[in-house]
């Protein structure tokens, strides 16, 4: 059985966790732990732990599809209403800030919490120590469209009106979560995207240890790229220029095959052709595949089954 290991954050990686655990039973996810918004930022403040949020979602997406997993999946994705100290809090991060304090260990309680909810893989975060996120970003104001500010956050960074050009982490040297690095160095498969291309893909390439082994690792390496644009944090960026990122932040790593939806590249609007999106992932290595693997009805959404279906391709040599 292929070893898959995948790393992001958010929405992007519980699209691709949801689709690789219909692929392979021996799955890691490694997640990014910057977040500094909403119930996770309050419990970082609050407790100085890890931002659970992501590492949740992750959670969440490994859950199976039986009455078990979709019940837990929905009780740990829960978010309390109101105005009071539980309003906005989701159940998930409750319950994984508890089990830190109760075992005084974070893998420990991201295990524990895998296996009450049946998970078909195993969490990991990217780093042991909570991250903050540093965008060199060019316009913030519109009167100076060509100065670039430094702006800090993650939420911030997310939400900036200017265009991102490089991100750093704060600390610049963090202590990655020597799981992960061991899980990257013995997998088959590594898995980058889809997600938030600045705040949750490419932080995982600023944790020295962590990028160290991406290079290292006899494992393959696969790119999902994500389906349009990120408002503010990607705006006007091409499929390609997406690779362009990635090689400016890891120079040294190679990847072997990039996916891409194929109706997101072969569309009149597109604003890259597939000649030269297949030109760009050969620059970073690696061969362009076009699949189908867009909801129907939603192309800004991944469909779990599809996505599989091409994951099982590539993995099988397509």
């Amino acid at each position: 059985m292929r070893r898959v290991v995948a790393l992001g954050g958010g929405h992007g990686l519980h699209a691709s966790l949801s689709a690789l655990r219909r692929v392979t039973r021996d799955l890691t996810a490694i997640v990014t732990v910057a977040d500094d918004g909403g119930s996770s930022g309050r419990l970082r403040r609050e407790y100085g732990v890890l931002p659970p949020g992501d590492l949740r979602m992750a959670l969440a997406a490994l859950c199976g599809d039986d009455a078990w997993g979709t019940t837990w999946s929905k009780v740990v994705q829960h978010r309390f209403t109101g105005n009071g100290e539980l309003g906005g809090h989701a159940v998930g991060n409750l319950l994984i800030v508890a089990l830190w304090e109760l075992l005084g260990d974070t893998i420990g309680g991201l295990d524990w919490v895998a296996r009450l909810l049946g998970a078909h893989g195993r969490v990991l975060p990217m780093a042991s120590v909570p991250l903050e996120l540093a965008a060199q970003v060019q316009g913030v104001d519109p009167k100076f469209p060509s100065r670039v500010s430094t702006v800090r956050g993650q939420v911030a960074c997310a939400a900036t009106t200017g265009q991102v050009r490089s991100m750093s982490l704060i600390p610049a040297d963090p202590p990655a979560c020597a799981e992960a690095v061991q899980a990257v160095a013995e997998a088959d498969w590594v898995v980058l995207g889809p997600g938030s291309w600045f705040t949750s893909v490419l932080p995982h390439l600023l944790v020295p240890e962590l990028a160290a082994a991406l290079v290292t690792t006899r494992a393959r390496r696969l790119v999902t790229l994500n389906l349009s644009p990120q408002p503010g944090e990607t705006d006007g960026f091409s499929p390609g220029a997406h690779l362009e990122v990635l090689a400016r932040h890891a120079p040294d790593l190679e990847i072997d095959v990039v996916l891409a939806d194929r109706a997101a590249v072969t569309s009149t609007a597109a604003s890259d052709t597939a000649g030269d999106l297949a030109e760009a992932a050969k620059l970073v290595g690696g061969r362009l595949v076009l699949a189908d693997v867009a909801a129907a009805g939603r192309p800004d959404r991944h469909d779990p089954l599809l996505l599989a279906g091409a994951f099982a391709r590539i993995f099988e040599g397509e």
